[in-house]
C-alpha cells in the first residue's frame, strides 16, 4: 500500500464504501466473470487509480462506478505483476 493512502484505507468510509460493493456484485471477481469462471474476489480495485491529488475526491475514491471487485491473481494482473 502507497505511504500516502494509509490512513484512507483504514478509513470508516472506504471500508463500508469496500464492503458494499463487494456485496452488490455477489462477492465474485468481475474480471473472472467475463472469462465464464466463478472465483471470490478478495481485493475491491479502484479502475483509475488513486494519487495524492484524487484521494480526497469522493467522485473518484468512494464511488462505486470506479470499483471492481478483483481475485487476487485478477488484481496482480491489473497492477502488471502476474505470477
Amino acid at each position: 500500500m502507497k505511504e500516502f493512502a494509509r490512513t484512507f484505507y483504514k478509513s470508516k468510509a472506504w471500508q463500508r464504501t469496500r464492503d458494499g460493493y463487494a456485496s452488490s456484485v455477489g462477492g465474485l471477481c468481475e474480471e473472472c466473470l467475463t472469462k465464464g469462471l466463478y472465483k471470490p474476489g478478495e481485493i475491491v480495485h479502484h479502475m483509475q487509480p488513486l494519487t495524492p491529488d484524487n484521494i480526497s475526491d469522493p467522485s473518484i475514491a468512494l464511488a462505486w462506478d470506479n470499483l471492481e471487485l478483483l481475485c487476487r491473481d485478477c488484481h496482480a494482473a491489473k497492477h502488471g505483476s502476474v505470477k
